[in-house]
């Protein structure tokens, strides 16, 4: 009896061990999946972020091409070094040592000496060489074909054609082998190299300064009541069937009342802010599908410059446009006589399938619209023209009023120009003959933008 209690024993003894194993081990097991999920959350992360690295660092190699200034070489040639030092931080965070990723450190780092060599030149004053312009068209160059690899790359990741699984295996080696040749052009580079350049983007100046005194914000501050009235009126008051008050926006850039408007015949709602100064329109939405394309984007513009004359806003050109799921936003700006004053910008979704109004949004022109008196240039547009790099093909100029990052405003000669396959914006200044900034201008799959 005492043997038989002893076996039950031995074997619940047994049994209890053997599942502290199972399930100390599914907890090992649970432990290390964990770790691996997170290894591969940080490694997309950091792949992700060497990938938006490396296409600012070409995108601001092609702006240190173009400008001729001191002062603006100095600024994108930093933002260069910056960047490209931030992309070899990424880079080293990702799980592959082979000879690809090793070249590709070494031209980020060369990348990276060169522009900081170049910015302290440009700080002290010396413009570029022909032999400095010379090596950084050399590192541009290599740029875009190492920004192509990293893209191709990075579709490949997130389609789920590859692994982190397989790249920690070396499976995918050939894609980075295949940038290796290209490398070598910059062996005879000399060890010193740096380089920085700068981006900007959605369009010249579309992301409006908020200004403590609002110029186009005109009028006394208004009640409930009567912005209720404006909001009616700006639909068609035999239109409206009812108008629901959202709140007060009162820590917006403009503080405004916020109201949903029902319009007969359709159950989709209107949203419309009406500035509690004033009782100006800030911004209108209509939230609906648009699940086809019918008119292009110049019949769009058409539209929404005539929906700006209907509304009251005159005078408005068309500078640049996203296109998003079948619904195009257009950036319109002030023409004064023929000057395009950037900063005040309106913002118009349009609808490609019927051509209706889908929202505006002002705020950069009720931050910014003012009766301006524009002086006359102190120096022509030809001897402005002799201010700007030789490399630079002039494809169009005009006039334009650019805003700063201190709140203020310059009067530019606005040249469009190229660089090989590359379209470039150059502001000088009309009275100093200062080259003020610099855009990159892209036509991608939706729209045009500039950085």
């Amino acid at each position: 009896m005492e043997d038989n209690n002893g076996n039950k024993f031995l074997i619940g003894v047994i049994f209890v061990l053997s599942l502290l194993t199972f399930v100390t081990g599914y907890y090992a097991l649970k432990l290390k999946s964990d770790y691996n999920n997170l290894n591969k959350n940080n490694y997309t992360e950091s792949f992700s972020n060497l990938v938006n690295y490396v296409n600012e660092v070409e995108n601001y190699l092609a702006k240190a091409m173009v400008s001729k200034s001191a002062s603006n070489s100095a600024e994108t040639l930093t933002q260069i070094w910056r960047d490209s030092n931030l992309a070899m931080v990424y880079l080293s965070r990702i799980p592959v040592q082979n000879e690809g990723l090793a070249q590709t450190a070494k031209y980020l780092n060369q990348v990276s000496d060169y522009s900081y060599s170049l910015s302290r030149k440009s700080i002290d004053g010396e413009n570029l060489s022909d032999e400095d312009l010379e090596n950084l068209d050399t590192i541009y160059k290599y740029s875009i074909s190492l920004e192509e690899t990293l893209n191709e790359l990075s579709e490949e990741l997130f389609s789920g054609v590859i692994s982190w699984d397989e790249i920690e295996a070396s499976v995918n080696s050939k894609k980075f082998a295949q940038s290796v040749d290209s490398l070598n052009v910059f062996s005879n580079i000399d060890e010193n190299l740096n380089d920085y350049e700068g981006l900007i983007y959605d369009g010249a100046y579309s992301d409006h300064i908020n200004k403590a005194e609002k110029l186009g914000l005109t009028g006394e501050d208004i009640e409930e009541n009567v912005a209720r009235d404006i909001a009616k009126n700006f639909f068609g008051e035999d239109v409206v069937e009812n108008v629901e008050l959202n709140g007060f926006l009162e820590n917006a850039d403009i503080p405004a009342y916020d109201f949903s408007v029902s319009l007969k015949g359709r159950k989709e709602k209107y949203s419309i802010s009406i500035s509690k100064k004033g009782g100006h329109v800030v911004q209108t939405a209509l939230d609906r599908d648009v699940l086809e394309e019918k008119i292009n984007e110049a019949d769009a513009n058409e539209i929404g410059k005539e929906y700006l004359r209907e509304k009251g806003f005159e005078s408005m050109k068309e500078t640049y446009f996203v296109k998003q799921e079948n619904v195009v936003t257009i950036n319109y700006a002030y023409d004064d006589n023929g000057v395009v004053v950037y900063p005040d910008l309106i913002k118009v979704k349009v609808a490609l399938d019927n051509g209706e109004i889908l929202g505006i949004e002002a705020n950069g022109y009720l931050n910014s619209h003012t009766k301006r008196i524009i002086a006359e240039p102190k120096i022509s547009i030809e001897e402005a023209k002799e201010n700007i790099n030789t490399n630079l093909e002039i494809l169009g100029e005009g006039r334009a009023i650019i805003p700063t990052e201190w709140k203020t405003e310059i009067n530019c000669y606005e040249f469009k120009g190229k660089v090989e396959d590359k379209e470039f914006l150059v502001y000088i200044n009309v009275e100093t003959g200062e080259e003020e900034n610099i855009l990159v201008i892209l036509d991608t799959p939706g729209g045009t933008l500039t950085v």
